[in-house]
């Protein structure tokens, strides 16, 4: 038996790579491009917040300075000024001074407490609010408005004389 021998070629070189597009893979560089313009919106975002922050601290102190010196307490003697009256069940619903305009008219706005026969009540007179003299009292030693409506107690001179101290401050 005789051997056949058979030649086997040599080995052929590998296959060519497949053509590439200049080198450039194209979701590569939309996502780039995304992620880009994604930094800078964040980042135009945040300098805003930075700088109406800034603009806020240093604007608003003057603004809560003004604010606290209008609602800062009244003076003891113009406390005192303010009308009182004794309180009847009888009269409140008939003398137009002893009753509030509004229709919790046995309430004091402070203590949530009725008003009792013979008890001393104040009267604001801008707003017509009642409140007993102790409540009403108390809360006017640390602040110029009525507890109720916010209606402020303070005269125009002291806001203008408040108005020149902003001014002089901004």
């Amino acid at each position: 038996m005789e051997a056949e021998t058979t030649l086997v070629p040599p080995t052929a070189t590998p296959p060519p790579p497949p053509p590439h597009n200049g080198g450039l893979d194209w979701t590569v560089v939309a996502a780039a491009i995304v992620c880009a313009l994604l930094c800078a919106l964040g980042l135009n975002t945040m300098l805003q917040c930075v700088f109406q922050c800034a603009g806020r601290v240093l604007t608003q102190p003057l603004q809560w300075i003004a604010s606290r010196r209008l609602n800062s307490g009244l003076k003891r003697k113009d406390m005192v000024a303010l009308p009182t009256s004794t309180f009847s069940s009888s009269s409140s619903s008939s003398s137009s001074e002893a009753a509030p305009s509004n229709n919790n008219n046995n309430n004091c706005a402070i203590c949530l407490a009725e008003f009792s026969d013979g008890e001393q009540i104040r009267f604001l007179p801008q707003c017509s609010h009642h409140f007993h003299v102790v409540c009403i009292d108390k809360w006017l030693l640390s602040h110029s408005s009525c507890p109720t409506c916010r209606h402020l107690l303070k005269s125009n001179a002291d806001s203008s004389s408040l108005h020149s101290l902003h001014i002089l401050l901004a």
